[in-house]
């Protein structure tokens, strides 16, 4: 997977906008925000670069079903003739709560049963020290 990250579509959902914040991805003001309306962001990662994706999720629930709605429309427009070709596979990332992603592996595969969900990982630590514990996260990528 490492040789075909610059090329994958990442979506992260943080359980806690504390460690966004400490390390500078929000603010002060944001977070506090976001905390008090219990916000679930999900991030993107395309190729190196990370943005917000979505802001409004509220609940863990919520924010899965957008990480599942963005796989989709990238493996129906993006990656269109790679999936057809059967290159493509899915990824579960987490921190410090495997048992959700356990839970959370058998959505994308109720979603892409024609697509594998080859790996279920923890997070790499440059990732986990700004999403915190708790984050969930999927990735579709290209197989060799």
């Amino acid at each position: 997977m490492l040789e075909t990250s610059p090329e994958s579509s990442i979506y992260l959902m943080a359980d806690t906008l504390k460690y966004l914040k400490k390390g500078g991805r929000i603010t002060s003001a944001a977070a506090m925000i976001g905390t008090l309306l219990r916000l679930k962001p999900v991030l993107q990662i395309q190729g190196f670069k990370t943005d917000t994706y979505s802001k409004a999720p509220r609940k863990i629930s919520q924010a899965k079903n957008v990480i599942i709605k963005a796989l989709k429309h990238d493996l129906e427009t993006r990656y269109d003739s790679l999936k057809a070709e059967g290159r493509m596979c899915l990824a579960i990332a987490y921190t410090d709560n495997l048992d959700e992603a356990v839970k959370f592996k058998a959505e994308p595969e109720a979603a892409f049963p024609d697509t594998e969900v080859a790996y279920m990982e923890p997070l790499s630590l440059s990732a986990a020290c700004h999403s915190g514990p708790g984050a969930l996260g999927a990735a579709a990528f290209i197989s060799k």
